[in-house]
């Protein structure tokens, strides 16, 4: 069974006892987190999607905090001494799936 699920603004296909990396979540490392926003759910050929899903995804919470590669974003104006250099490290939050149910 397999469930297309919504995190953070981001659709994410799941099924139980995968491990996957989602934007950073409120919680510790062994918490319980629950996911009620489920698009659409399907078993040996059969899809269910729309207002007829009524499942949850329950998951738990492997690593609280991982930090994603450096981004570096570099601006620079020619022959007017403009230069600035930015960067960043996206935050993730390690999961792995327990049960769609």
């Amino acid at each position: 069974m397999f469930a297309v699920v919504k995190i953070a603004g981001q659709q994410f296909r799941v099924q139980a006892g995968q491990s996957l990396y989602v934007p950073h979540l409120q919680g510790k490392t062994g918490d319980t987190v629950e996911f009620s926003d489920v698009l659409l759910t399907g078993s040996e050929g059969d899809l269910s999607s729309g207002a007829g899903v009524t499942a949850k995804v329950t998951a738990e919470i492997v690593s609280d905090l991982i930090k994603g590669d450096k981004v570096i974003a570099f601006k620079m104006k020619r022959r007017k001494g403009f230069r600035k250099k930015l960067g960043h490290r996206t935050q993730y939050t390690q999961i792995k799936i327990q049960s769609i149910a």
